[in-house]
């Protein structure tokens, strides 16, 4: 029997959260490596089975060993074939997007994220262009997805992401979402400019965990912007992710579950992927499988209480669901 991949096993190879494949099986056209957020600078895979996908990092030291299967591939795991599917091909970043880090470099110092330590540089709106038209070049483009850093501050960041989404409004009519630390104008800036969905990130509803490790970020001001970008973008068009493994409780990701579904925005709840660049720093524990599947029903019941649909969402990582287990799609 094909064993597939389950909200159960998808679980799993979440938690671990890398492999080891060969790479006679991985060609380079096959792998993504993150220019933003905890992830960044890592390279990675993507397996799907059905309508569920799984983004594994290149891990040789991994328990999980990824091999040739029937047409396609598995994961091997303690001598046991636990998931398998087909290598599915990354457009730019991930699966039928065009997911781009605008601004590689950030002047905050999250101390779960690796990019202000790497201090990148920022895309001009014509390699964002060429990157747009290369991922729409190699399959099935669904969409655009922006991501940034902070370069200089949210607002000239801001400006710049208007800029970017209004020219590519302007070339492409695939949708485009947008991920950003919020200004007071940027949620009908980026709406007018021709964006159809956003996220603005609360990473953590824990305030003293916030506090500590976003140290430059205000909780207050992305949780007051939430209900302004569900009014001018539609529910089921607005997102935020929730990391965890920084240290919350389920009683604090269950609160603040109700406090996001309840503005009609749609929590992305994301394991944390610890970075080397920030040993010594944070203390993090990677979800284990149960917690991943127990906190998921809880975002999903949420979310049906409050008539939201993950399935509504086109851009970024919501539709992907490579890093999380998604209500909805996986479970």
């Amino acid at each position: 029997m094909d064993p597939g991949l389950t909200a159960q096993t998808k679980a799993i190879l979440i938690n671990i959260g890398g492999a080891d494949i060969d790479a006679s099986l991985l060609p380079e056209s096959m792998k993504t490596t993150a220019t933003a957020g905890p992830g960044a600078g890592g390279s990675s895979f993507f397996i799907r089975s059905g309508s569920r996908r799984v983004r594994l990092s290149i891990k040789k030291e991994s328990p999980l060993k990824v091999i040739p299967w029937k047409n396609g591939v598995a994961v091997r795991m303690d001598g046991q074939i636990i998931a398998s599917g087909q290598l599915e091909l990354p457009l730019c970043h991930c699966p039928d997007q065009a997911y781009i880090t605008v601004s590689e470099r950030c002047i905050f110092d999250c101390k779960f994220c690796p990019v202000p330590i790497q201090n990148g540089r920022v895309k001009t709106i014509g390699e964002i262009d060429d990157m747009v038209a290369a991922a729409a070049s190699r399959g099935d483009l669904k969409a655009i997805s922006l991501t940034s850093g902070v370069a200089e501050s949210p607002e000239k960041e801001a400006e710049y992401l208007v800029r970017v989404v209004r020219h590519l409004a302007s070339r492409y009519e695939y949708p485009i979402g947008v991920s950003l630390y919020p200004t007071a104008t940027s949620t009908r800036d980026l709406r007018e400019a021709g964006a159809i969905e956003i996220k603005y990130n609360v990473e953590t509803m824990d305030r003293e965990i916030f506090t500590r490790v976003c140290p430059n970020l205000s909780l207050d001001d992305i949780l007051a912007a939430l209900p302004e970008a569900v009014e001018v973008f539609g529910k089921n068009h607005v997102s935020s992710n929730f990391i965890l493994g920084l240290g919350e409780s389920d009683e604090c990701v269950e609160q603040g579950v109700e406090i996001l579904t309840g503005m009609g925005v749609i929590p992305n709840l994301r394991p944390i992927s610890p970075h080397p660049l920030r040993k010594g720093q944070l203390e993090v524990v990677r979800p284990s499988s149960d917690r991943l599947i127990k906190l998921a029903r809880i975002n999903r019941a949420a979310l049906d209480r409050h008539d939201l649909d993950v399935r509504l969402a086109q851009t970024m990582c919501l539709p992907c669901t490579g890093c999380d287990l998604t209500p909805h799609r996986d479970l």
